[in-house]
């Protein structure tokens, strides 16, 4: 089962026989279904079929179609469709060893690791003409499926210190990238800035709690390479209801770390009314789609 079938209103799969059924569904009333030819010497394709269950939430199942029209499934994986661009920095591209899957590298300094994230439309990937050039300069829209979380209070923040902020982080940006580039003066500034920031936290940590000092915050999360553990402003709130189960869906935009991006969480692993203005904590497995065609 995957771990994070709940997030999309599929907490009572839990069963192979389940499991088997509702994947066999989404191929039969499959909504999307995209093909390519991967070898040209036969006519076995690599294919999708994706099958919403509420607006924009869905399973995508990925798979081999051969000569007599047979599907076999390889994997699958629940959804969230992004709405809106994440990042536009340098993307790395490369194929998980395990399944007909990729994880994409997003090189965005904002952020502070390196991002990882699950491709979502891989046959646009194996269309693209390009595809073996390593690295590409496309458009990211990312998207996380939440597999518990919390509501937090704001922190008091005037828009003075907002619009500070966004000045500090343009700098710093510009920091990073000339570090990234050897430039000591910028690898001596960011060190100082390190040690600086780690002794005004530990200050106030003694008479303040850590999450009226950060914001929000990007980590990643366990071994899983796609998984972090985040601390976001809510910009919105919507509802949405599984269409089978009749579970209560929560799709929030979130701001972290000067990314936007939407998640999605099960009600039921929701600790917490959430509302704008309001933060968001807990653990996301990102995911996302690179906009090959422009």
């Amino acid at each position: 089962m995957h771990s994070f079938l709940k997030s999309i209103g599929f907490t009572g799969c839990n069963t192979n026989q389940v499991e088997s059924e509702l994947l066999n569904e989404v191929v039969r009333l499959a909504t999307r279904r995209s093909m390519i030819s991967l070898y040209s010497d036969n006519d076995i394709q690599f294919a999708e079929f994706s099958l919403d269950f509420s607006k924009d939430i869905g399973i995508t199942v990925r798979g081999q179609m051969d000569e007599a029209d047979n599907f076999h499934i390889d994997h699958y994986f629940p959804y969230l469709r992004p709405r809106n661009v994440t990042s536009n920095e340098e993307i790395f591209i490369s194929k998980r060893s395990d399944s007909d899957s990729y994880a994409v590298l997003c090189d965005d300094m904002r952020v502070g690791v390196s991002l990882i994230y699950y491709l979502q439309n891989a046959v646009d990937y194996l269309k693209n003409a390009n595809r073996d050039a390593g690295s590409f300069l496309l458009p990211s829209k990312l998207s996380g499926l939440a597999a518990e979380g919390v509501i937090l209070l704001p922190t008091l923040r005037s828009k003075k210190d907002i619009d500070s902020s966004s000045v500090e982080i343009c700098k710093r940006v510009k920091m990073l990238s000339d570090a990234k580039n050897g430039n000591q003066e910028a690898i001596d500034k960011l060190t100082i800035q390190e040690i600086d920031a780690y002794a005004e936290v530990g200050k106030r940590v003694k008479t303040e709690d850590i999450f009226s000092i950060v914001d929000t915050s990007f980590a990643p999360y366990g071994v899983e390479s796609e998984v972090y553990k985040v601390l976001g402003v809510i910009l919105s709130v919507e509802e949405r209801v599984n269409r089978v189960t009749q579970e209560r869906l929560y799709v929030m935009e979130l701001y972290c770390n000067h990314l936007v991006f939407d998640i999605c969480i099960n009600e039921r692993d929701l600790m917490g009314e959430p509302t704008v203005g309001r933060r968001f904590r807990g653990v996301i497995w990102m995911q996302g789609a690179v906009a090959f065609e422009k």
